[in-house]
């Protein structure tokens, strides 16, 4: 059973991640609103996967978590935001976005796309709506391109 973190300030928000996820499976190993909370559940419980939203109750960014986390191996993470025209992520921020609002079948779904991406499984689509795997940072590919 894989342990996911959620990342989220809207408390009803969480609560429907955590039902849709327990209903299929997966093992919700805390819910944080802040960057703090979140931290200090994943350090603890060092879950397999986080669905994490950019912008959290403290004024905090869910990339601070991620960065936070980045002693976890293998850490999963998708984005869930309200806001994706403005997000400027790259994978080295996590693996993938998903836009809100979504369907339970959307998030589900693409958290099994993030699952292959750790897995190093071929991603296979279709994709669902409201969802981009994060790409490259501009430095990794100047670092692919020239050596």
């Amino acid at each position: 059973m894989l342990k996911v973190l959620i990342a989220e300030d809207d408390l009803m928000i969480a609560d429907m991640i955590e039902e849709i996820l327990v209903r299929n499976g997966y093992e919700v190993c805390g819910i944080g609103r802040t960057v703090a909370d979140c931290i200090a559940l994943g350090l603890h419980h060092r879950p397999d996967l986080a669905i994490i939203d950019l912008r959290l109750a403290d004024g905090g960014f869910g990339t601070d978590i991620v960065a936070g986390l980045a002693g976890l191996d293998n850490l999963g993470v998708l984005y869930a935001t309200g806001n994706m025209s403005s997000a400027l992520l790259t994978d080295a921020d996590g693996d993938a976005c998903l836009a809100k609002p979504y369907r339970s079948a959307d998030l589900l779904r693409s958290l099994e796309i993030v699952i292959d991406i750790r897995a190093q499984a071929a991603v296979m689509q279709p994709f669902p709506r409201g969802f981009q795997l994060l790409h490259a940072a501009e430095t990794d590919r100047r670092k692919r391109l020239h050596g």
